[in-house]
């Protein structure tokens, strides 16, 4: 009777796997939309905004990052923006003019400008695909550019799937 060896060729096979979500931030994301604060939803009235703010209990926001936005098609002054930032910054972490979406969006584009991506040189990448995060399609994007100059290949996917997304032409000798 012939053994059989498994063997997992997946791990023997030196891909190195980069998962987005791992980089996925761990503070808590709470939003304000100003819209509750508006005049009929269309119209910041100083006076009303103001009080209105006053009456919020910023405590709740406690090392969170504070999103805020308008999700009408109000016109918002800048200073709208400003007051409320200036009144949750003794409580949060970070204060963001925009959507979970777009904070997500800038936060990737950030974290991963700011890597050095030269130990993958000569490597063969797969960057993971499945998220159960709401990892932003850009990241996706600007982490393949950013590792293009530096890995043999780079994959998309699940290391037993992988769509092929670059690879290196050999340089005859």
């Amino acid at each position: 009777m012939e053994e059989h060896t498994l063997v997992n060729r997946i791990a023997n096979s030196g891909l190195i796997t980069l998962n987005l979500e791992d980089h996925y931030p761990t503070e808590v994301l709470s939003s304000i939309d100003i819209k509750q604060y508006l005049f009929k939803e269309l119209i910041l009235k100083e006076k009303d905004f103001r009080s209105a703010l006053k009456e919020i209990d910023w405590s709740q926001y406690q090392n969170h990052v504070l999103l805020i936005h308008c999700s009408t098609d109000a016109i918002i002054p800048v200073w709208a923006y400003m007051l409320i930032s200036t009144l949750a910054a003794p409580y949060v972490k970070e204060v963001y003019q925009g959507t979970e979406s777009a904070y997500l969006r800038d936060y990737y584009e950030k974290i991963l400008r700011s890597k050095e991506y030269s130990e993958y040189t000569q490597a063969r990448i797969v960057i993971k695909g499945c998220s159960n995060k709401p990892v932003p399609a850009s990241a996706y994007s600007t982490l393949a550019s950013l590792l293009q100059p530096h890995a043999q290949s780079i994959m998309y996917g699940e290391p037993c799937s992988t769509v092929p997304i670059f690879k290196r032409p050999r340089v005859l000798k």
